[in-house]
Parts: structure tokens; sequence; C-alpha cells
């Protein structure tokens, strides 16, 4: 039987066995798609056991292995490689390719927002940081604030920009200046995450600033109604769920491993199953 699945370390908190398990129900495929735990020193022989698999089609690929992956392919897509993290690896042939459909989800989590022309802001540094950069200098945005911690870290995102772009780098103490008139805000830190630290108050407070109809995306999505939605939704912004991009980025990866598009008109059903996880 044909199989995909998800590999992290750790993995168990990962929705994406009941995304896909719920469409391929859905679509009455023959299919399965399961969870891997891998540790990071494992990734050598998991890499080398699947290409032995006929029947394995790809995995998605979550923390801490989306940098690392690329060492184990046999090519890595362009948008991959110019945002440095690979979060989904699919068979062509006898061939291992890493793309980042990451990308596709933010896509789809921010699009009722107006980016083109626009001014968005970017909370964090990281893989998740570096994939919103990327889309926002895709869709053309005027200005990028990128609120970090570590100015080292968001030097590099700089990296992603264009000449029709502008990239600036504020601390979390300058958050006010940061999300004044942005058209979108995204949380691509693990604040607000269950277990992890609390985005700070300050930061929280300043979502006001942003224009009217901001679109203001969390991409922590455990818990689905996290203080940063909280505090957008009490500004007047449009707030967007985790699940959103979630769903978002799987959409690509399913076609890649089961060779069909998910049923978009039962997204409402997922999401239900997904909440009730």
């Amino acid at each position: 039987m044909i199989h995909a699945e998800v590999i992290g370390d750790p993995i168990a908190h990962s929705r994406s066995p009941a995304i896909h398990r719920f469409w391929l129900e859905a679509l009455g495929l023959e299919g399965e798609y399961r969870a891997t735990q891998v540790a990071p020193g494992g990734l050598a022989v998991y890499f080398a056991d699947r290409r032995g698999d006929p029947g394995w089609r790809g995995c998605n690929v979550t923390a801490p292995h989306k940098e690392s992956v690329a060492d184990f392919l046999d090519e890595v897509g362009a948008e991959a490689k110019k945002i440095g993290a690979v979060n989904c690896i699919h068979r062509e042939g006898d061939r291992l390719v890493g793309l980042n459909t990451d990308v596709d989800g933010l896509a789809e989590a921010l699009a009722g927002a107006e980016l083109a022309g626009a001014k968005i802001a970017v909370i964090g540094a990281g893989g998740g940081a570096r994939a919103a950069v990327h889309l926002a200098v895709r869709s053309q945005v005027r200005s990028i604030a990128i609120i970090a911690r570590d100015s080292a870290k968001a030097t590099s995102l700089a990296g992603l920009g264009s000449a029709r772009t502008e990239i600036r780098i504020l601390p979390f103490e300058r958050s006010r200046e940061a999300i004044a008139g942005a058209a979108a805000v995204v949380n691509a830190t693990p604040m607000g995450l269950a277990g992890a630290d609390e985005m700070p108050a300050p930061t929280l407070a300043s979502l006001d600033e942003a224009a009217p109809g901001c679109v203001a995306l969390d991409m922590v999505y455990v818990p689905l109604d996290t203080p940063f939605l909280t505090a957008a939704r009490a500004a007047g912004l449009i707030p967007v769920d985790g699940l959103a991009m979630l769903i978002g980025q799987a959409r690509r990866a399913f076609r890649l491993f089961f060779g069909v598009t998910p049923p978009a008109d039962r997204d409402a059903e997922l999401r239900e199953l997904l909440t009730r996880k």
C-alpha cells in the first residue's frame, strides 16, 4: 500500500496525520499517512530505509529537521533553497525532491490581505518567518518590519529582500512602530503555544496600530485561540488561526503524495475534526 508520513522530534502533537487521513477517507483512496519520530542523528538511516520502500511516496518535515534534511535529498526546489527550509519531500522516480509548502499555506491563510504595495509585520526570525518574508517579497509588498529578539538571526532575512521591498529589523520594544500601518501581522514564533513563552504585552497592545482591515495570522494552532488572536480581535483586526496555514500547506503535499487534489468543500468538516482533537 502506498503511504506517506510526517517526521519530527517530537511528533506526537502533529495534526498532519488527521488531515491526510481525513482526505484519504473522503476520496475513498487506498493509502496510509503516519507520524514517525526521527531523532536528528537518525536521518541518514531513515532516508536509506525509505528509498528502498517502493510504497513510500514522501514525507512532511517538522522541527527540528527542516534545515538539515536537505543533505539527504537529490534536489531542493528554488523556493525551499532560498528560504533555507524544507517541509515536504516527495519522490520523482528514484529521486527525492524537497520543497517548501509553508509558502502555499501562508498564501492561503493570507488570501484576505491586500499585500501588493502594502506593509507587513512579521514577528520572529526562524523558519516560519523566512517563509513569510519570502511570500511577502513575492507578493511585492512595499516594506516588511521584522520584530525579533535575535537581531543577528533576523539580519539573515534581509537577504530574501528585493529592490522593491524594504526590510527593517526592530526589537520588541519598538513593536508599535513595526506594526503601524501594516496590512498583515504574522506571528511566526512559538509564543502563545501551550507551554511556551507568552508574547510581550506591549506587542499585543500595539496591534491597534495596524491598518484598517489588517489580517492577523498566528502560526500557532495549539491552542487554537491564542492571546495574539484575542488581542487582534479586540483591536478590530481580522484574526486567522494556525489551522488555516496548516491545512493550506498540507493541500499541496497531499497532491504530491497521492496524485489527487483534496476536497476543499470539506474544509469546514476537517476544521471541526482538528478542533476536537
